[in-house]
């Protein structure tokens, strides 16, 4: 379906190798209808709108701190006030205001041809999902032995998550082996070369930003490319409570400069980083989003710009951070809700995850219960396709069942059709006594419209028991498996863009750990 059929205001396309062309609403592929309809939230307007407001209080009264000189500078020249303490800045309302107003409303996240690129927001209003990212382990798929995360997993991860039809684009995790200050141009450099959709990239280091982009710019076919088609958006996260690293600032800067879609990321903790409850949550990461995205618009005017609220709250008892439990879940809904409905920002958060370690039932159960909550309340991204452990954990196998469930979602929001002729009226005024519908014109042009599961089973007991309880887990890890050995060995790109991305890694390599970190190399900042 073209994006241009529907009147409601969002993107698509079609989809990915290997997996057999399906015309099944997915990642590339609009639902025949709008999305939009089907929400559910939690806020009224005028929650929304005294939220709004405590955020633009919160910046104009006490603002954020800044450590970026070049920033810093250009942002009082904007307009910006000094705060009470060093290096903290207060934005009038106006200036966030503006901010707001200016920035843009539609854009794209291109894949490296145009059948992978990615509308946002979608013309049918519904989400996108995408793969997680920071995971330090990884769960094999072929035996669910664990290991710490590794190069060989990343072009695994790349080459099942090019294969789901819900995953738009795919976020380069942390990996071992390598130096562990370039871990992300290794990381980045092997999940761009291993996949033809957009790639989600994360900077660890301030020196490091450079050379991700001179790989963006290579596996684009050059600056210019890139410049036309980014094919990789970059995160630029706040250090809450209210602060901004150098790098994050940095990332603004060079990122923005080449147009290249800025994913704005809060990560509040309820009780630690924010104030403990739901609401001190939300307000937390609404206003550092808003500080990134005044960012942009002093620094690199017209930058698209994501909110993305990720939200924790701190298990009080042990002290770990949760992604899913009850709290966190309803902080997610909210804060998309404020960022879409009182800012009208596209908005990214988790719409998968567990806080267990493993792909067990309370991983399915956590999961499907964050999906459903974050999508109804309109979310355009749905991250964390694949994570286990809060964010730490990759597991392919998850990724795979994590695709079903986001197929499942996206049918769930599609809202059914109640006119005449979709309720067969006319025969069930004439429907006989014990009679059926299984022979009504109506059910046969209909039967193919049900949504149809991949990995998950619709099986009796009988046929169950014959195939050896084969669960939908083991389906899943069948079909990761599958994705993992059609791959191409080489990648995507061709030899002179992998000799070319190679020569980048070595010379990051050579530039930062022997470098910047065993100091004869001026660091700028």
């Amino acid at each position: 379906m073209d994006q241009t059929e529907l009147p409601t205001r969002r993107r698509s396309r079609r989809r990915v190798t290997p997996a057999p062309e399906v015309s099944l609403p997915g990642a590339f592929v609009n639902s025949p209808v709008s999305l939009g309809r089907s929400r559910f939230v939690l806020l009224s307007d005028a929650e929304i709108e005294g939220l709004r407001a405590r955020s633009l209080d919160l910046l104009a009264d006490y603002g954020v701190v800044i450590i970026h000189p070049k920033a810093r500078e250009a942002l009082l020249a904007a307009g910006a006030v000094e705060g009470r303490d060093a290096d903290r800045l207060r934005f009038p309302r106006e200036l966030v205001e503006e901010a707001i107003a200016a920035a843009p409303r539609a854009f794209r996240l291109a894949g490296k041809t145009r059948a992978f690129d990615l509308a946002v927001p979608r013309v049918d209003d519904g989400f996108v999902m995408r793969t997680g990212t920071g995971a330090h382990g990884y769960v094999d798929p072929g035996d669910a032995s664990y290991r710490n995360l590794d190069l060989t997993a990343v072009r695994e991860m790349a080459a099942v998550a090019s294969g789901l039809e819900q995953v738009g684009f795919i976020a380069h995790p942390f990996v071992h082996g390598v130096p562990e200050v370039t871990a992300d141009v290794h990381s980045f450099a092997e999940m761009v070369s291993h996949t033809n959709k957009h790639c989600w990239m994360q900077p660890y280091g301030k020196e490091n930003i450079e050379y991700l982009l001179k790989i963006a710019a290579i596996a684009a076919g050059g600056e210019d490319a890139l410049r036309a088609n980014p094919i990789t958006s970059v995160i630029t996260c706040s250090f809450s409570p209210l602060e901004f690293k150098h790098m994050d600032t940095e990332v603004i800067l060079r990122a923005g400069a080449l147009g290249l879609p800025l994913h704005a990321c809060s990560l509040p903790s309820a009780g630690g980083t924010a104030p403990l409850g739901v609401g001190g949550l939300v307000l937390m990461a609404a206003a550092e989003i808003l500080s990134m995205l005044t960012v942009a618009h002093v620094l690199v005017p017209e930058t698209p710009v994501i909110a993305v609220p990720l939200m924790f709250t701190l298990d009080m008892r042990t002290g770990s951070a949760l992604q899913s439990c009850p709290e966190s879940i309803q902080a997610a809904s909210m804060a998309v809700q404020l960022m879409r409905q009182g800012f009208d920002l596209p908005t990214h958060t988790y719409g998968a995850g567990s806080d267990t370690p493993d792909a067990d039932h309370q991983s399915q159960s956590e999961r499907a219960l964050l999906a459903q909550a974050v999508a109804l309340a309109g979310a355009d991204i749905l991250g964390g396709v694949g994570q286990l452990e809060c964010a730490t954990v990759f597991s392919p196998v998850q990724a795979v069942l994590d695709d079903e469930m986001g197929a499942m979602v996206r049918r769930f929001l599609q809202p059914p059709d109640v006119s005449a002729e979709a309720l067969n009226w006319e025969e069930m005024l004439q429907v006989r006594a014990g009679g059926h519908f299984l022979d009504s014109t109506h059910t046969l042009a209909g039967c193919r419209d049900q949504h149809r599961p991949g990995v998950f089973l619709r099986q009796g007991r009988d046929d169950y028991e014959k195939a050896g309880r084969h669960t939908a887990f083991d389906a899943a890890r069948e079909r990761a498996l599958e994705l993992i050995a059609a791959a191409p060995e080489q990648g995507v790109l061709s030899a002179d863009q992998r000799q070319e991305i190679a020569a980048v890694v070595a010379a990051a390599d050579r530039h930062i750990v022997e470098d910047v970190y065993h100091g004869t190399a001026t660091q700028v900042i």
